[in-house]
C-alpha cells in the first residue's frame, strides 16, 4: 500500500499529532524564562513537566478504553479543548503552584488524549496488518515534523514576544484538533475486525487485559518504554539548560532540538519500515544500541554547537523508532481490537520513565550542580534497554495463531 492511499483518517491523525506533540516537546525551551519569571530552580519547573507526562501516562490506559468504546473523535474532542485551557491557564497564572494544576494536570489530559496511543489505535482499525509498521512510523513521525515546525517557532515568538503570549497563540492551535479530529470516524469493533481479516470469537476486556498480563514478553515492552520515555523527556526537557550552562546560544538548543525532529521524521518512518521486514525485538535492540553510542559519545566529546547538532541530527534519527515498533508490537501479538488501551498502558509505563526523567535532570542538577551523572545514566539505561528486547516473544497468541 502507497503512503498515498492511506485512508483520510490517517492523515487527519497525522495533522492531530503535529500539533499535539509538537507543542509537548517545545516545553523545554521555556524552562529558564518561566523560572526565572517565578524565580524558582530548575527543580520546580521540571517537576510542573513531569506531572504533565505521569498524568499523561496515568490517564492513557482510561482514555485508550474510552476510544475503544467510543471512537478516537470524541476523545480527541475532549483532549484538545483540555490541551488549549490548560496552556492558556498557565499563561495567566499568578502563582507558580498554578503550573502544577494547568501545566500539568490539564496539558498532561490533553495529551494523552490527543498523540499517540488514540491516533495509532484508530490507525489501526483501517490498515492492513501487513502494513502496520510503516502506517505507524509515517504517524509517529508527524510529531517529528510537529518537533521540526514548532520549536524554532517557539523560540522566534518568545524573541519577538514573551513566553505567556507564545503559550496563548499554542492555545488557539488546538482548535485545529478539534477540526481534524471531525474526520476520524471509525466503527471499533467493525473497523477492528475487518482490518486484521481475522474471523475471531468475540473476547471482552478484561479477557484481553487477563491474557496480556499473562504474556511475559509484554512485561519486557513495558520495560523497554520505560527506559524510551526517561531517554525523551530528560533530553526535551533538559538539553537547552545543558547547552546554556556550555556558554552556547539560546539558538543553539532550538537548532539541536529541531534537528532531533527533522531527523526523526525519515528516522521514525526507516525504523517503521525496517519493522515490517524483519523481526521487531531485533530491531529495536539494534535502536536502542544506536542510542547508547550516541549519548556516550556526546558526553564524552566538547560540547559545541556542532556537536550539538550532531547529536539532535543522531538522536533524533532513534528518537521516536521506538513507537511504530513498540505499538506494532503490540499488535503482532495480541490483535488490534484492544490496541487503545493495551498499547495505552505500556504507554503509561513510557510516561512513568518521562516523569522520572525530566524531575530526576532537574534533581540531580540542583543537587550536584551539573547533568553528568544523569548523562551516563541514560547511556546505562539505554544498553540495558537494547538487552530486554532479545528475549520478547512476539509470535501471535494462541488465540489469533489458530484464528489463522
Amino acid at each position: 500500500m502507497s503512503i498515498f492511499r492511506f485512508p483520510l483518517l490517517v492523515w487527519m491523525g497525522i495533522g492531530t499529532l503535529i500539533i499535539s506533540l509538537g507543542i509537548r516537546q517545545s516545553f523545554g525551551i521555556f524552562m529558564m524564562p518561566v523560572s526565572h519569571h517565578f524565580d524558582t530552580g530548575r527543580e520546580f519547573f521540571s517537576l510542573a513537566i513531569a506531572l504533565q507526562n505521569l498524568l499523561f501516562g496515568v490517564f492513557q490506559p482510561f482514555v485508550g478504553m474510552a476510544a475503544d468504546r467510543w471512537g478516537a473523535r470524541r476523545v480527541i474532542w475532549v483532549g484538545a479543548v483540555a490541551y488549549g485551557l490548560g496552556l492558556y491557564l498557565t499563561s495567566i497564572a499568578i502563582e507558580p503552584s498554578w503550573l502544577y494544576l494547568t501545566l500539568g494536570t490539564l496539558v498532561g489530559l490533553g495529551l494523552s488524549s490527543t498523540s499517540y496511543v488514540i491516533v495509532l489505535g484508530a490507525v489501526a482499525r483501517v490498515v492492513p496488518p501487513q502494513h502496520t509498521a510503516k502506517a505507524f512510523g509515517l504517524t509517529t513521525a508527524a510529531g517529528s515534523f510537529g518537533m521540526f515546525a514548532v520549536i524554532p517557532g517557539a523560540q522566534t515568538l518568545l524573541n519577538q514576544f514573551d513566553w505567556q503570549a507564545t503559550l496563548q497563540i499554542f492555545a488557539m492551535l488546538c482548535t485545529l484538533m478539534l477540526a481534524f479530529s471531525c474526520f476520524m470516524r471509525t466503527d471499533s469493533k467493525k473497523d477492528a475486525e475487518s482490518s486484521s481479516a481475522e474471523a475471531l470469537p468475540e473476547q471482552t476486556l478484561r479477557e484481553a487485559l487477563k491474557e496480556a498480563f499473562r504474556h511475559k514478553g509484554y512485561w519486557l515492552i513495558h520495560m523497554g518504554f520505560f527506559v524510551c520515555g526517561f531517554h525523551v523527556m530528560f533530553i526535551a526537557t533538559h538539553l537547552p539548560s545543558y547547552l546554556a550552562d556550555k556558554g552556547l546560544p539560546g539558538s543553539t538548543a532550538a537548532m539541536a532540538l529541531a534537528y532531533v525532529g527533522i531527523f526523526n521524521i525519515f528516522g521514525t518512518y526507516f525504523w517503521g519500515l525496517v519493522g515490517d521486514k524483519f523481526n521487531k525485538r531485533y530491531v529495536m535492540s539494534s535502536l536502542y544500541l544506536i542510542r547508547t553510542v550516541v549519548i556516550a559519545a556526546f558526553v564524552v566529546f566538547p560540547v559545541t554547537v556542532e556537536t550539538a547538532a550532531f547529536f539532535g541530527g543522531a538522536i533524533g534519527f532513534c528518537w521516536l523508532g521506538t513507537v511504530p515498533l513498540t505499538s506494532g508490537l503490540v499488535r503482532q501479538i495480541f490483535g488490534a481490537r484492544y490496541l487503545s488501551t493495551l498499547y495505552g498502558l505500556v504507554f503509561f509505563t513510557h510516561q512513568v520513565g518521562s516523569f522520572l526523567g525530566a524531575w530526576f535532570g532537574g534533581r540531580i542538577y540542583d543537587y550536584y550542580g551539573s547533568y553528568e551523572p544523569i548523562w551516563w545514566t541514560t547511556v546505562v539505561m539505554a544498553f540495558l534497554a537494547a538487552l530486554i528486547h532479545l528475549p520478547v516473544d512476539d509470535r501471535p497468541v494462541p488465540r489469533l495463531a489458530e484464528a489463522n
